[in-house]
């Protein structure tokens, strides 16, 4: 699990760059919460990623911090194993542009504030998807929410350790 939402529940999981049967899958930040994978297709298609990609295209600055992105989810997946077959190939669109806000905000959200602006901005632009408290009925998460669930108000990463942490049953998945 990379991040866990405000609510106590996890909502990006940290994937294997491949799948069991041998598939390549670049998406390492994956986002699993219902609610917060509606918000942000809403705003992909509000259009906000032709403006991304437009803004890419006329702000040097921009360019290069999201470049920095994508070479920060690269290493990421890399941590993971490596996958030959969509080595240099990250997610989302990045580095040139943006084609999926969902890998962006659970890059985001997985690794905090600073590393991907594109991320960061779109995951602003959310507002707060948790208010209305968990999407996933406590009989449901297997366990997986404490049992009052911590809520600061802000959706934050999940420290080094906790994000390391995978059960038997994800790992048979693929999933980190």
């Amino acid at each position: 699990m990379a991040h866990r939402c405000p609510c106590g529940c996890p909502d990006v999981l940290r994937t294997e760059p491949r799948l069991p049967d041998g598939t390549p899958f670049p998406t390492t930040f994956y986002v699993t919460c219902p609610r917060l994978s509606g918000a942000i297709s809403t705003l992909e298609s509000s259009g906000m990623m032709r403006e991304m990609t437009d803004r890419l295209g006329r702000d040097p600055a921009l360019a290069e911090a999201y470049l920095a992105a994508h070479r920060d989810y690269l290493h990421r997946r890399g941590e993971l194993g490596e996958v030959a077959e969509i080595e240099g190939i990250s997610a989302g669109g990045m580095p040139t542009r943006v084609k999926c806000l969902h890998v962006l905000v659970g890059h985001s959200l997985a690794v905090g504030p600073g590393v991907n602006p594109l991320g960061d901005e779109a995951r602003e632009a959310l507002g707060h998807w948790w208010k209305a408290g968990p999407c996933v009925p406590r009989a449901e998460s297997h366990g997986e929410l404490q049992s009052e669930p911590r809520s600061t108000g802000r959706a934050e990463p999940l420290n080094e350790a906790s994000s390391q942490t995978t059960s038997h049953t994800n790992s048979q998945r693929g999933v980190r």
